[in-house]
């Protein structure tokens, strides 16, 4: 609610280090990565005050070195679920009292910790733990997470500053409180931004949260709850949990005073917890807030006045960059015949310069797949491929687990604008072409509106300006995010806020005021000056 108001710093967004050769913020991560992977961390659950080690635990270990163990962490039980509830419920009378003035310098604080002396570890925990290449750790892990940060706080003084109009006989004002109850955190292995945002965004809006992370994103998650510790966040405001998923979510959702969920991972995962959240409602205090962000099977096309380096850089970035692994990957995509020949070449040559191993050589641009499931669940569409007639692999279509998850970037041509792999989400670095005629542009937009069950990212190329207006326009339900003339990844908190609809999600739009508004309860007062003291209108004589 707001108690006070003062000028917070103007947020801007924190520029990408580049790591060149000798630059000391090469140095930095790559002290810090041999420092991290030559010692085994133990991560236990965070609830409250306490750090709760079951003994029960899970082996962490680098995609593109899986036999290498980097650490353990602590699984959680039912009872340690609702202890988690019950220190977040008792955590909350304090937390949603306090001026929001003093949560957001807590929040401002966590961004300057990852600006400057955490920032070379978080980046080398992405690398290790996610298989993310500097450059996409340092965007991610520093960059957006910073941004994360620094962008709600100015969103929440928007949020804030909006009140109603007054006149001289009323005071009108809306206090912006937090939800009744707590708020669900379940995050995703492939953003360590979006796995402290998801938490984060709702307590700093005056919320206690029960956060679960990924299995796969532990590595990094300890470092995260290292800076919200020194940054000053209450003990019992975010309390941090692993285990089974199942279990975990089915004990949160039998909690009378669940107020809300934060989510971010598959569709299916997602559906399943909305159909609980129904089943449960007449259970709650209050209804639920709601807020995913899902799948994609994220497009693009080119038009036939498209620039040809332009389209291939495109698709190699948009598809290969952090191999495949982010929901807004570009994974599908329509190239006119007349300009198919030369893209086609340069997509070959492009990807076979790039490098494949392990992030700690700065050199590679692709690096491992998440884990086995993931590498097993490519390996099966990639031998598919090989094998129908209506599909064909120009480059890459190789793998290899022997070490690390390793899997070729790999570009299917298919002759079937309803192939699999062109209506499947894959997740993977993995993207399949269909070669359209130049005449058919409008039907093939169609083709691109109507052959997926996803609306996340997509991307049109063109120099004709018509053919984008007129692009823009049939895509409009088709993708939250649409870019013109670049790739459909990379979206930038305070510039592109994100989400899609239809099955992949809510479109909240993180990295926007429209998601803090999801983590807030307002309350009107009206306050009357001189009150009346006779029931007659004048009407009655």
């Amino acid at each position: 609610m707001l108690k006070g108001f003062f000028h917070v710093p103007k947020a801007v967004n924190e520029p990408v280090k580049s790591y060149a050769p000798n630059s000391p913020e090469k140095a930095a991560v790559q002290a810090a990565y041999t420092t991290m992977w030559n010692s085994k961390i133990d991560v236990p659950l965070y609830i409250g005050s306490e750090e709760i080690k079951t003994g029960n635990t899970k082996t962490i270990s680098a995609p593109h070195d899986h036999k290498h163990i980097v650490g353990t962490y602590h699984l959680a039980e039912k009872q340690h679920i609702e202890k988690a509830i019950a220190n977040a419920l008792e955590s909350r009378k304090a937390w949603a009292n306090m001026a929001w003035e003093q949560r957001a310098a807590i929040f401002l604080k966590a961004a300057e910790l990852i600006a400057g002396p955490y920032r070379a570890r978080i980046n080398a925990a992405t690398m290790i733990g996610q298989s993310k290449n500097i450059h996409q750790a340092e965007i991610d892990a520093s960059c957006e997470l910073i941004d994360f940060l620094r962008y709600n706080v100015e969103f929440m003084t928007q949020i804030y500053g909006d009140q109603p109009k007054s006149d001289s006989t009323t005071w009108n004002r809306l206090e912006y409180g937090p939800l009744e109850g707590f708020v669900y955190a379940i995050t995703p292995f492939n953003f360590t931004a979006i796995a402290a945002n998801l938490p984060a965004s709702a307590a700093m809006m005056g919320n206690v949260v029960i956060w679960k992370p990924s299995d796969s994103q532990v590595f990094s998650t300890k470092i995260i709850i290292e800076v919200f510790k020194e940054a000053g966040v209450p003990d019992g405001v975010i309390n941090v949990v692993f285990g089974d998923a199942l279990m975990i979510t089915d004990t949160v959702l039998a909690s009378r005073d669940f107020a809300g969920v934060h989510f971010t991972g598959s569709t299916h995962v997602f559906k399943d917890i909305w159909a609980k959240i129904g089943a449960n409602i007449h259970n709650y205090k209050t209804y639920p807030r709601i807020v995913g962000e899902t799948g994609g099977k994220d497009f693009i096309i080119a038009h036939p006045s498209a620039n040809v380096k332009q389209v291939a850089t495109g698709i190699v970035r948009g598809a290969f960059e952090f191999q495949g692994q982010k929901c807004s990957a570009a994974s599908r995509a329509y190239i006119p015949q007349s300009l198919w020949p030369a893209v086609k070449e340069q997509l070959i040559a492009d990807v076979k310069s790039m490098k494949m191993g392990s992030p700690e050589d700065f050199g590679n641009f692709i690096t491992a797949v998440i884990h086995e499931g993931s590498f097993d669940k490519l390996a099966g569409f990639i031998d598919q491929a090989k094998k129908d007639a209506d599909a064909e692999i120009i480059v890459g279509g190789n793998y290899d687990k022997s070490v690390g998850y390793f899997i070729e970037p790999t570009v299917i041509v298919t002759t079937n604008p309803k192939y699999t792999t062109m209506e499947t989400e894959l997740f993977g670095p993995v993207i399949t072409i269909y070669v359209y005629e130049d005449a058919k542009w409008e039907e093939t937009l169609e083709l691109v509106d109507t052959t997926s069950e996803y609306a996340l990212t997509g991307a049109v190329f063109s120099q004709d300006r018509y053919a984008i207006e007129v692009a823009t326009t049939k895509l409009q339900n088709a993708a939250g995010n649409f870019y013109i003339n670049d790739k459909p990844t990379g979206a930038v908190v305070g510039m592109q806020p994100f989400g899609g609809a239809r099955a992949s999600g809510t479109n909240d739009k993180a990295g926007s005021a429209l998601n803090l508004l999801r983590w807030a309860s307002p309350r009107t007062i009206k306050e009357t000056f001189v009150t009346p003291e006779d029931y007659r209108y004048p009407f009655l004589g």
